[in-house]
């Protein structure tokens, strides 16, 4: 394909059939501010590696889906100002364009199955959206027709996650709880909803994927992990700054994809950076789970 340019280290690594994960990029341009987004991304990568897999942070850059970001490349996002948040709807006039953007979940899935690549970490999903039943994430309808391994800690918390959780539901979603019985709700452990399965070792997730797949089964398989203990907050605590965040964001009618980077922005005043730390943390955390699930997968024939 013409738009999508593979650096040679993730190359190398498919074609050799080894562990690769990808990663999105809207928390480089949009989730978290300068320079501790580039310290993060770097600590992201690092972590994927310490499971012995190979990172593929994925962006939109000059005209191309970049599927493997050279620490150069990852310095020049991290300090573009005008860089485009992009869903699937959004690549290909962002190619077009030759701007500059930052892959979501689902425009980084849509990009990593361009790739042959099945797993992929990130922080949190996307969900529906409080107050508002259509205002429902691209991510959820990539995840019911994407067959990949998502690990990450919930969906965030800003949203309304019981509808969310119905959603995944609905759509035969399998919801994976990593060492947890508890759908984690991104900054705290437990959002008072269930997982479907609990799995407590990455090979037993990376052969769940595999039957599910060999079944016929074209949906993701998302692994939940809850955030760190030693980050985790209070669930009244971030409840109360994300009622606060709501609040403020109606009242400057704030709208659209403006939405979630406005909410975690305001969360993370209320809580006094908190809730920053348990993100950066869960990241972290997140990707080294999912080098160590696609090692696993590595070995098993899909």
């Amino acid at each position: 394909m013409d738009y999508l340019q593979i650096s040679d280290e993730v190359r190398r690594a498919l074609s050799q059939k080894e562990a690769v994960v990808a990663l999105e990029s809207t928390v480089i341009t949009h989730g978290l501010p300068h320079p501790t987004n580039l310290k993060t991304a770097l600590a992201i990568e690092t972590a994927v590696r310490a499971a012995n897999a190979v990172p593929a942070t994925i962006a939109l850059m000059d005209g191309k889906i970049l599927v493997g970001l050279s620490e150069q490349e990852l310095t020049s996002l991290a300090a573009c100002v005008t860089a485009i948040k992009v869903s699937v709807r959004d690549i290909a006039g962002v190619i077009m364009k030759k701007k500059t953007g930052g892959t979501t979940v689902a425009a980084t899935m849509a990009a990593a199955m361009m790739a042959n690549i099945r797993v992929f970490a990130t922080g949190g999903i996307g969900g529906v959206h409080r107050d508002s039943v259509f205002d429902i994430s691209a991510d959820l309808p990539m995840l019911a027709k994407t067959p990949m391994l998502v690990i990450c800690s919930g969906a965030k918390s800003i949203l309304d996650l019981p509808a969310t959780r119905e959603y995944l539901e609905t759509q035969a979603i399998p919801v994976i709880g990593f060492q947890t019985d508890a759908l984690p709700a991104f900054f705290s452990s437990d959002s008072g909803l269930r997982v479907d399965y609990r799995l407590d070792e990455p090979g037993e997730i990376a052969s769940f994927a595999r039957t599910h797949w060999a079944l016929g089964f074209s949906s993701a398989v998302l692994v939940t992990v809850p955030p760190p203990k030693d980050k985790a907050l209070d669930s009244a605590e971030i409840d109360q700054a994300i009622t606060g965040a709501l609040e403020v964001a109606k009242r400057e009618k704030i709208t659209g994809s403006a939405v979630t980077p406005f909410l975690l922005k305001k969360v993370n005043e209320a809580t006094q950076t908190k809730s920053m730390a348990v993100n950066t943390a869960l990241l972290e955390n997140n990707a080294r789970i999912a080098g160590e699930i696609a090692v696993s997968l590595s070995k098993l024939v899909i």
